[in-house]
């Protein structure tokens, strides 16, 4: 299984619509871990499973997203139900509570990965306003028998070593 993981787009269309069509015909599924700022009628989000972030408004979509591809269990939330910018211990008992092997979240706009407990945590920073880091970013997992790779790119499609990790399953 392979997929696309963006948040916090902030309003962006066509660079939205940029990263997700570079990668759309190479990935199982595309993820977006909320505030696009986007509704759900939007033809950018069209084939991507979204969750709703603090800065969006309405109910086109859930606050939480669980599915498993191919026997691997991806939860995806925003984050800022689970208070992520000050801990993570909230996001790793819904994690444990849903039996997530992989969480999929935004919010902090900071790129991130790693794993507790057995669970993989990503969090794809931003494609418009990041922190911590200057380059505007999102991640491709790619889910094997016994890893997961996550590489993570700047919105231009640049590789980014440095964020990039393999965890084993």
């Amino acid at each position: 299984m392979k997929a696309l993981i963006i948040s916090d787009s902030h309003g962006l269309k066509k660079e939205l619509l940029d990263v997700i069509e570079r990668h759309r015909d190479e990935v199982d599924v595309i993820l977006h871990c909320g505030d696009s700022e986007l509704d759900g009628a939007a033809s950018e989000l069209s084939d991507v499973n979204t969750v709703r972030g603090n800065c969006d408004i309405g109910t086109d979509f859930p606050e939480e997203y669980t599915e498993s591809f191919q026997g691997f269990k991806v939860f995806v939330t925003h984050g800022h139900l689970y208070n992520v910018k000050m801990t993570y211990v909230p996001l790793s008992y819904r994690a444990e509570e849903v039996e997530a092997q992989m969480v999929c979240f935004g919010h902090s706009h900071v790129a991130t990965s790693f794993q507790e407990n057995g669970v993989i945590y990503v969090n794809p920073g931003s494609i418009r306003l990041p922190r911590a880091r200057k380059e505007q970013t999102y991640c491709i997992a790619e889910v094997t028998d016994d890893k997961v790779q996550l590489l993570f790119y700047d919105r231009s499609g640049e590789f980014i070593p440095d964020l990039s990790a393999v965890y084993h399953r």
